[in-house]
């Protein structure tokens, strides 16, 4: 009875022993994988920060320009604003009225160079 113990004993230490080096091996294994992840959260980090501070860069020059752009559309519109009241308190003649009154001039200053 005790001989079987002892080769029951003997064979579950031969299953433990490999169940051992299954169980080492898995933690190897998962250890790797741990050190790969570790490392490619790394490197998403490093790409993630760059390409924060490209559009943080990008974003403070877009600023830039919309602000350059609005300055830009204020001086137009103050240009167009006063060129609008300009306009309305010139009035433009007619290119008709302005011929007819060179003619009148005309005719004036002959009628006095024929006077005198």
């Amino acid at each position: 009875m005790l001989n079987a113990r002892l080769k029951r004993l003997h064979q579950d230490k031969d299953v433990l022993r490999q169940m051992v080096a299954d169980l080492v091996g898995a933690t190897n294994l998962a250890n790797q994988a741990i050190k790969e992840l570790k490392s490619t959260a790394v490197e998403a980090d490093l790409s993630l920060t760059a390409r924060l501070d490209e559009a943080e860069r990008f974003g403070i020059e877009l600023a830039n320009h919309v602000t350059a752009g609005t300055v830009l559309m204020e001086r137009i519109a103050r240009i167009t604003s006063v060129a609008r009241h300009s306009q309305a308190i010139e009035p433009v003649e007619e290119p008709n009225k302005v011929r007819s009154a060179l003619e009148q001039l005309s005719a004036r200053v002959r009628n006095r160079e024929a006077a005198a």
